[in-house]
């Protein structure tokens, strides 16, 4: 496998410029066109990026996830696994790149625990809401979202609990 990877991206750039030769194209002049554009692109999508990356950064080193998972234990002892996933739980709207890290750290302990198998389930079944409405929304142009936000978030909420749900019928 990883000879077929060292391969194929000389293999499709070869490829490419036989197609562009064939197609009697700039296939060099095409290139820098798509360069610019993607440039232009992200140079639209950066800030937003950003944004996110600072506000996830914040929550994390204010504390407050340690916070949120001390009370939870604190409130249901017999049950720890569920302070386990919050900070899943938080992230996952929020940013996938985090909610990977966090899923990581759950299934640092073992990969067949069931709280890995929750957070995993957490994981399939959620989406990046707050991202993808800042991301794709704002690459767009589109700047009244808030119907959007409370039905991306509603639909985090379900998939959430049917995910906890589901582990505790099926994964137990």
């Amino acid at each position: 496998m990883n000879k077929v990877s060292l391969v194929f991206i000389p293999l499709l750039v070869i490829l490419t410029i036989i197609y562009a030769a064939i197609k009697k194209k700039n296939a060099y002049a095409s290139f820098l066109n798509g360069t610019k554009e993607g440039l232009g692109l992200f140079v639209e999508v950066f800030p937003s990026v950003m944004a996110m990356l600072l506000a996830v950064t914040m929550l994390e080193a204010s504390g407050l996830i340690t916070d949120i998972k001390a009370s939870l234990k604190t409130l249901f002892p017999a049950i720890n696994m569920f302070a386990d996933i919050t900070p899943m739980v938080l992230f996952r709207p929020i940013s996938g790149s985090a909610s990977i890290a966090v899923l990581d750290n759950i299934c640092a302990a073992g990969a067949d625990s069931f709280t890995c198998k929750m957070a995993s389930t957490i994981q399939g079944s959620t989406d990046t809401t707050i991202y993808v409405l800042s991301l794709y929304f704002t690459s767009v142009g589109i700047t009244k979202w808030k119907h959007a936000l409370k039905v991306g978030l509603m639909a985090d909420v379900v998939g959430i609990t049917v995910g906890v749900i589901l582990s505790l019928l099926f994964l137990k």
